[in-house]
């Protein structure tokens, strides 16, 4: 039954047309200025003479900045204002896509070998302590992407928040950090002193997948308060396909990195019996 409402998707971001577009003002600056200096300062931590950093990293981190800018400035973001479609491309931006090329660029690695040693040994400590360990559990990770979500969706919060013009960046701000949170807990690169085992990922993957899925289908089926089905049924399409577009990718990765620690943990065994490694090479992402 979603299928015939894919094309009123594409119409959504603009309900307007391209010549109703406001003119970026000065807090739209101010956020691409933002994004601008975070994409800044993760190439200039690149370029540092005598260690060679992966350009697909850092492809990923000035995409996913550049998505950012386009979600939180400009005309795109001033449509999510009055458009539920557009809001729910922007929560899928900040919240999904963002975060997934994000954690594949592996930000804390790099700080960890850009930063100075105090600084650095300072980094190791937040990582290891006991709030980082908590948070960073699939379990609270998927608790803290899903449990607001429902909360702003399914009980009208978000028309409230959607035009409250100091709560709405702080909204766009939780999106992001629970998706990192959550993205970092699952498939994460960086150092990760409280990684999970593959089973509880897993399991926590797929249930969020599950409880993303009946959100969509319970926004179609029923559209939140304040918003018509007309209104309500291209969003809850974006945010059911959309979703699952991203969760492909993020288990494309989760398969992937499992199939790595397997052959690794082989060619190890393999080594202490002294037998040949006839796995071949093994390359992480």
């Amino acid at each position: 039954m979603f299928i015939p409402g894919l094309s009123a998707v594409f119409t959504a971001a603009s309900p307007h047309g391209p010549a109703a577009a406001p003119p970026v003002d000065a807090a739209d600056l101010a956020v691409i200025m933002l994004w601008l200096t975070l994409s800044a300062a993760y190439c200039a931590a690149t370029w540092r003479p005598g260690v060679i950093w992966p350009r697909r990293r850092t492809a990923l981190w000035c995409t996913g900045a550049f998505l950012g800018a386009a979600a939180t400035a400009g005309p795109f973001a001033a449509a999510a204002h009055a458009d539920f479609a557009s809001a729910m491309a922007v929560h899928l931006l900040l919240g999904m896509v963002i975060p997934l090329f994000w954690v594949l660029a592996a930000p804390l690695t790099l700080a960890l070998k850009r930063l100075p040693v105090h600084s650095s040994r300072r980094l190791t400590r937040i990582l290891r302590s006991g709030p980082v360990r908590v948070l960073s559990h699939p379990v609270a990770a998927g608790l803290v992407t899903t449990v607001p979500l429902w909360a702003l969706y399914v009980g009208g919060v978000h028309i409230h928040l959607g035009h409250h013009p100091a709560a709405l960046p702080l909204l766009h701000l939780h999106f992001l950090l629970s998706g990192l949170l959550f993205t970092y807990a699952i498939i994460g690169i960086d150092p990760n002193p409280h990684r999970s085992g593959v089973v509880v990922r897993g399991t926590v993957l797929l249930l969020t997948i599950a409880a993303h899925g009946i959100l969509a289908k319970s926004l179609y089926a029923t559209p939140p308060a304040g918003l018509t089905a007309a209104e309500a049924e291209p969003g809850a399409l974006l945010m059911y396909y959309g979703g699952d577009a991203v969760h492909a990718g993020i288990l494309v990765v989760f398969g992937y990195q499992t199939y790595s620690g397997a052959r690794r943990r082989e060619a190890r065994q393999d080594a202490r019996r002294g037998t040949p490694d006839t796995w071949g090479p093994v390359h992480p992402y």
